[in-house]
């Protein structure tokens, strides 16, 4: 997985303990550790820039690597809400298989719509044999739903929009940053102490980048609409971070807005293609408010093809690119077989906060890129390149020595906390803040 320490120009210097491998057809492990040892190379590249000695090692537990790609909090007497809406899922057509992603009610609502059924499972199962699938997929897209036909890897690289993900690097970085607005002090304890992040996220990519970031000491503020909520991940992605919500369509929240992106350093945003574009906030106005900003995107689909702007999940991109199919095949069964994890989000994640400590480091340099862009479908072509045999792969049950000492107390309830994966001497990996509900604090930098 060479390119992706090529993509970010840093050496692959790290060691790597307690070696696992998930169960899939392709190496999932593999990759958890590769992505997360890019932060912490990224960050040894920080220290160093920034006057100080760079750290004596870098080190990945691929165990607890693969463990955090799946979840890191443990409720201790409470439940965390389920992942899927009880509509989502795969589904039979008429000629194949199809994924309805309903966990948002607006999604939900464009595929009842199309069907011209009620939310029974029953009855959308019924009404989604009747369709060709590609046929499916379009008209539940165009009624501003989310849904992927299963196709197979061979299929999507002649597809347009494969040949289009396939084209684009796995980071793309543009724009030429100007120098930083204040001065800092990089202590290698907390080398991203003072750095205050704007988190415009959703699940799950973006969440995992500003949480990772948040690990290194950076003032982690997420901004969500009034009304939007992911209960089923909240809990395990507002780690060290403070949450508060506005409305960008008001003026008096858009004036706020305006105020937190001038005093940001890093902005992270993950909304679909052209989002922020519709609410007036597109990239040359961003700059107009904060020319010293760095600027990480990303999209499901990538940024150059005819999917640039369409909905999409780790979950839908897995059966757009042929990975469902393939594990299908490795498994032997007849449905779709995704990763065991969610391995394209989470591994753009740490890829994305890899970007943006990079990104700073050339800011301090006076001679690097102001923005980077990043998709989940580029991030799928890079494992896709490495299969693996089914030997020595088995489900990873955490366990006792897994976790942190400490009980992290949230507004839902106790809960255990993996300890951090990643391990950079003299430069831990820890979060000032337990996880919060969604819109819980202030639209305010607290630096």
């Amino acid at each position: 997985m060479q390119e992706i320490f090529n993509c970010l120009d840093l050496p692959p210097n790290y060691g790597s303990v307690v070696a696992a491998k998930l169960p899939s057809r392709f190496a999932v492990s593999d990759l958890a550790a590769t992505s997360i040892a890019a932060v912490g190379a990224a960050v040894g590249e920080l220290i160093a820039e920034t006057g100080n000695a760079a750290p004596k090692s870098v080190t990945v537990n691929q165990r607890l690597a693969s463990l955090w790609f799946a979840q890191s909090i443990y409720p201790q007497g409470w439940s965390l809400p389920p992942v899927w809406d009880a509509i989502a899922g795969d589904y039979q057509t008429a000629d194949g298989w199809i994924k309805l992603h309903t966990n948002a009610p607006h999604h939900r609502d464009a595929v009842l719509q199309v069907l011209g059924v009620a939310a029974d499972r029953e009855h959308v199962a019924n009404a989604v044999r009747l369709y060709d699938k590609n046929e499916l997929e379009t008209d539940i897209v165009d009624a501003g739903g989310a849904a992927a036909a299963m196709r197979d890897a061979e299929a999507w690289a002649i597809r347009e929009p494969g040949k289009a993900v396939t084209a684009e690097p796995l980071i793309a970085w543009s724009a030429k940053s100007a120098p930083q607005r204040r001065s800092h002090i990089f202590a290698p304890a907390r080398p991203l102490s003072g750095i205050r992040v704007l988190d415009l996220t959703r699940v799950l990519a973006g969440p995992v980048a500003t949480r990772t970031l948040a690990g290194f000491g950076a003032d982690v503020l997420r901004i969500d609409p009034p009304v939007w909520d992911e209960p089923n991940v909240v809990a395990d992605i507002s780690l060290g971070k403070r949450c508060a919500r506005l409305d960008l369509t008001a003026e008096k929240d858009r004036k706020t807005f305006e105020g937190l992106l001038a005093k940001a350093d890093i902005l992270v945003h993950g909304y679909r293609n052209g989002a922020l574009d519709g609410l007036g906030f597109d990239e040359q106005h961003r700059r107009d408010i904060a020319p010293h900003l760095l600027d990480i995107a990303l999209n499901a689909y990538g940024w150059t093809g005819p999917w640039t702007r369409r909905r999409g999940f780790d979950s839908l991109v897995q059966m757009s690119c042929g990975i469902a199919q393939a594990g299908m095949d490795w498994a032997l069964t007849d449905k779709p077989t995704p990763l065991p994890v969610q391995a394209l989000d989470h591994a753009t994640g740490y890829l994305m906060a890899a970007a943006a400590i990079k990104l700073l480091t050339s800011q301090i340099r006076g001679d690097g890129p102001a923005s980077a862009r990043l998709s989940l479908a580029r991030t799928a072509n890079v494992l896709i390149a490495y299969e693996q045999d089914s030997d020595g792969a088995n489900a990873l049950d955490a366990c006792d020595n897994d976790f942190q000492p400490d009980i992290e107390a949230t507004p839902w309830g106790p809960a255990r906390r993996l300890k951090p994966p990643l391990d950079i001497a003299g430069t831990p990996m820890r979060w000032a803040l337990p996880a919060c509900e969604l819109g819980s604090g202030r639209p305010a930098w607290d630096t």
